[in-house]
């Protein structure tokens, strides 16, 4: 039986990765698969992780019908086994319902691969659609680290270097890397008392250079 697997962690987590890898195992075995994507930090309609692995996919856009897809291909007489949809959290809940069904009249595997919560600590609506219907829901076990070195479960914005908790939900970046310039919008993985204190690597790092005690008040 076909199932509906949703696949979640933090970034940093391998979830880009694991994706990509799935496609592998499936394709070396003789299934015919697609790959999806939405917003990918590599750009449109590819699937990228931060090991440098990439691969060729389709953009999932706000109007894309994963259902018509995938009856029109099969109709056309293309073979469907499995799709792979990565960045899952930005797929509408229309679209993961879309896969559902996908899933269960059409005998399809789908391994979704996304983002539980937002910077705000809020769940991602398409996230949530997935938590709600998957045959299985799997926290990946590569842990992602905070700054300090505890476990990261929560995922925070900056700009400009500085945390922060409000505005678009929606903003592609990537994580900062230590030896260059803070991204005008940028994004760290903290464990949830450095994300409550807003205190990011840098922010941590300039308090410890100045010698002022940290924040912890």
């Amino acid at each position: 039986m076909a199932e509906l697997q949703f696949f979640t962690g933090t970034m940093d987590s391998g979830k880009s990765t694991l994706a990509l890898q799935t496609n592998h195992n499936h394709a070396a075995r003789g299934r015919a698969g697609r790959i999806f994507t939405s917003r990918d930090r590599a750009g449109a309609a590819t699937l990228s992780s931060r090991l440098g692995l990439r691969h060729d996919a389709i953009e999932v856009s706000a109007d894309f019908d994963f259902w018509g897809y995938v009856v029109d291909t099969l109709t056309q007489g293309g073979r469907v086994d499995y799709l792979v949809c990565d960045e899952a959290q930005f797929y509408l809940p229309q679209q993961v319902d879309q896969l559902a069904r996908v899933v269960d009249e059409l005998q399809v595997d789908v391994f979704a691969f996304g983002i539980l919560t937002d910077f705000r600590t809020v769940m991602f609506p398409g996230s949530a659609r997935f938590v709600e219907l998957a045959d299985r829901t799997q926290v990946l076990q590569v842990e992602a680290l905070c700054w300090c070195g505890k476990r990261a479960t929560h995922n925070a914005r900056t700009e400009n270097g500085e945390m922060v908790t409000v505005g678009d939900v929606i903003v592609v970046g990537d994580v900062d890397e230590d030896d260059r310039e803070p991204a005008e919008v940028g994004y760290e993985v903290l464990c949830r008392q450095h994300h409550r204190r807003r205190l990011t690597a840098s922010r941590a790092h300039a308090v410890s250079m100045i010698g002022e005690p940290l924040p912890f008040s």
